[in-house]
């Protein structure tokens, strides 16, 4: 070895050694910004509001605790029902109109939750439409049940987060080789016991991770339950906010949040693995069950009523309303639609930048620590928006208070809150809890680059931006583009970390909707409700074209 090769050897080491604990310290502080609000949030037990624990432990806790288990069962049983009844159906039968509700039945995902909820309260309540009309054809005394009610906020959150189980378990189903089935057949086992005995085992895994992605939005869910006046920790977290204007309770309250998602990420985590069941090749398509008479006939009505109430009947209701309410579309319409987009783009750019640089540094530097800091940085999607607004909210104003006093100190006056109520909380807030939904198909478009690539680029002679540039932007373009996409549309529909941590005069439609919607206003909350579901509908499409291609 030459004298030159050694120096040009030796100053490599150094650029290595020099970059790759850069990357690890960039993961690792991606990571420390989704524990930051964690660990702020629990810190709040150090200073116990002792009398105001004792009025809600009198007053609201029990409630709220039992309030929140009802949703879970209630919704946890309703997904399942619907999402694995429907993907069986479209994966592995045929009847007349399967080929439409196989994507079909994925478009609810575009209807947010709180939308869905103010819908069916306007079409169902006492004085709407559906009791008017049947009171007067049947008369004054006709009375529905309560759609106000634990089963009403139960049918609309099942109705909402149905299609997380359905998609996931029928790209299970799809999965089923011919082999499977003929060798079930084979062993004796009729269509029932094939279904519970070979497929549901399959399908476990894509069954309990959508059952998980229910359960995690509804636990998260603060516009639904606000609608229906059905209290959980999510709205008693706002009101401990805003209404007893005492951030330490929320903080508290929201521990309580987080302990209902740990305990349900536990349990997904022992389902998936108690027991693992295996495909053991797809090979040729198993051939669909031709479904005929009463059997077709039952199939496209329950696949038509799903989709008729989770999605066109919503749909066609917020057209007749948002007509009615065009005289909305003024100057202070436009503002909420800048601001939306505005925060949906702001937030997709800081997101993704963030999930590139994070699956760059683990590609770059792959040893446990920095894997383990790219898992900690993407499980922020698990948290709740409530949640994250507090423990943001409480972080910024530890740091407001800390630079007030150095600037007393070094001017003699302090200045007000820079960093509470600010976009910057905001972002952040949404930067970590949307980290995994970019870093997703980042990560899955940086994984299919060829490492030689770049490599190639680099021995050339190209700097790492010119490779940025030239090499991996091109290539990661797609994968760029649909997870801002995904972020973009993700932030537009978010309604409570928005509504907490906004600033003044920062209101989006999705606030607007929440404004509404608390004065019984549904009419004049239609419009701001389809520009959301038109803009949720393009990463639907999305998905309906991958599961096509697939």
């Amino acid at each position: 070895m030459t004298a030159a090769t050694a120096v040009n050897t030796a100053r490599a080491a150094r650029r290595g050694l020099r970059r790759v604990p850069l990357w690890r310290l960039t993961a690792l502080g991606l990571a420390g910004v989704t524990a930051v609000p964690l660990v702020v949030v629990f810190a709040a037990w150090l200073t116990p509001e002792t009398e105001i624990w004792r009025h809600l432990a009198h007053t609201v806790l029990g409630g709220l605790v039992n309030n929140t288990l009802v949703l879970i069962s209630g919704v946890g049983a309703g997904v399942l029902l619907l999402g694995v009844g429907l993907a069986w159906l479209t994966a592995r039968c045929e009847f007349p109109g399967r080929r439409f509700f196989d994507w079909a039945l994925m478009l609810p995902l575009a209807v947010p939750a709180y939308v869905l909820a103010f819908v069916f309260l306007g079409l169902l309540d006492f004085s709407g439409p559906v009791q008017t009309g049947l009171r007067g054809m049947l008369g004054q005394e006709l009375r529905l049940p309560e759609v106000r009610s634990a089963g009403g906020v139960v049918a609309v959150m099942t109705l909402a987060f149905y299609p997380y189980v359905y998609m996931l378990t029928r790209a299970a189903f799809l999965g089923l080789g011919r082999g499977t089935l003929e060798a079930a057949r084979l062993l004796g086992l009729g269509p029932w016991a094939t279904f519970f005995q070979v497929a549901l085992p399959t399908a476990r895994p894509a069954i309990v991770a959508g059952l998980a992605l229910a359960l995690m939005e509804t636990l998260a869910d603060f516009g639904t339950v606000a609608v229906f006046n059905f209290d959980t920790f999510t709205t008693a977290i706002y009101k401990a906010w805003f209404g007893l204007f005492n951030l330490q309770a929320a903080a508290q309250l929201a521990t309580f949040l987080l302990l209902f998602v740990a305990l349900a990420l536990y349990a997904e985590r022992r389902l998936r693995g108690g027991a693992r069941y295996h495909e053991g090749g797809r090979g040729a398509p198993a051939p669909r069950v031709r479904l005929r008479g009463g059997r077709a006939a039952l199939a496209v009505t329950a696949a038509a009523l799903v989709f008729g109430l989770a999605f066109v009947i919503p749909m066609v209701q917020l057209l007749f309303w948002a007509v009615d309410a065009m005289g909305d579309l003024d100057r202070r319409y436009l503002d909420l639609l800048w601001h939306t987009l505005g925060l949906g783009g702001s937030a997709a750019l800081v997101t993704v930048s963030a999930a590139l640089v994070l699956a760059h540094a683990r590609r770059v530097d792959g040893d446990p620590l920095t894997r383990g800091a790219a898992g900690l940085a993407t499980l922020g999607y698990a948290l709740p928006g409530s949640v994250l607004a507090v423990g943001v909210m409480l972080a910024f104003t530890a740091l407001d208070n800390g630079l007030n006093t150095l600037s007393r100190l070094v001017t003699g006056e302090a200045h007000g809150p820079l960093l509470a109520g600010s976009l910057v909380g905001l972002l952040l807030a949404y930067l970590v809890r949307f980290m995994a939904v970019a870093y997703g198909p980042v990560g899955s478009a940086l994984e299919r680059l060829r490492p030689s690539l770049p490599e190639a680029a680099r021995c050339l002679g190209a700097g790492p931006l010119e490779v940025l540039r030239r090499i991996y932007l091109p290539l990661l373009r797609p994968g760029l583009l649909t997870a801002a996409l995904l972020v973009a549309v993700e932030v537009m529909k978010e309604m409570p970390a928005t509504l907490l941590l906004r600033p003044f005069g920062w209101d989006t439609l999705a606030v607007r909707i929440y404004e509404l919607t608390s004065e019984g206003l549904w009419e004049r909350a239609a419009l701001p409700a389809v520009t959301l579901v038109l803009a949720g509908l393009l990463p639907v499409v999305l998905l309906v074209r991958r599961s096509a291609e697939k």
